[in-house]
């Protein structure tokens, strides 16, 4: 099936990864071909950039706080993005992200990410909870972003995680 393009979605087939690769500080150190060719940007435009270069405005910012703070702690996580290509199209993902160690294990020197096309269902369910938490973030904080995601977590009675990798 390989990458389609309907209006100004992207989607892709189960057997596509996405990957890419940062420094501590989220800029772009690799990409494979997929993430190029998808991202809509050249492998030069890529590299050195941050990786943000890909936020869609409907992602909520507490979305990346939590995945910060979960890879900036040494733990993985996993989490649907909207992510926009540098023609504005976007394309959603269930991404895996975790942090890359020194060869002693002593400090993280990075981080990678493999995404990989989503599960339907699931965008249907996150991105009104999405929607919530961005109105939240613009007319009130994150903090109320954040008591959005956490409230309707406790009503479904399942953590972030737990969430995600019920829709894989």
């Amino acid at each position: 099936m390989g990458i389609t393009v309907k209006g100004n979605e992207i989607t892709f087939s189960e057997d596509m990864f996405i990957v890419s690769k940062t420094d501590t500080k989220g800029n772009i150190t690799y990409g494979n071909e997929t993430f190029i060719e998808i991202s809509g940007y050249s492998e030069d435009e890529l590299i050195g950039a941050p990786h943000n270069i890909l936020r869609h405005k409907d992602m909520p910012r507490v979305v990346f706080k939590l995945l910060w703070d979960k890879v900036q702690s040494g733990e993985e996580i996993f989490a649907y993005v909207k992510n926009r290509t540098k023609s504005g199209k976007y394309y959603w993902v269930h991404t895996y992200v975790t942090p890359t160690f020194s060869i002693d294990n002593s400090k993280i020197i990075g981080y990678h990410s493999v995404r990989r096309s989503p599960n339907s269902e699931a965008i249907k369910l996150i991105a009104p909870i999405y929607a919530k938490m961005l109105q939240a973030e613009k007319f009130g904080s994150m903090e109320a972003s954040a008591k959005i995601l956490n409230d309707t977590l406790q009503s479904l009675g399942v953590s972030y995680e737990k969430f995600i990798l019920s829709y894989e």
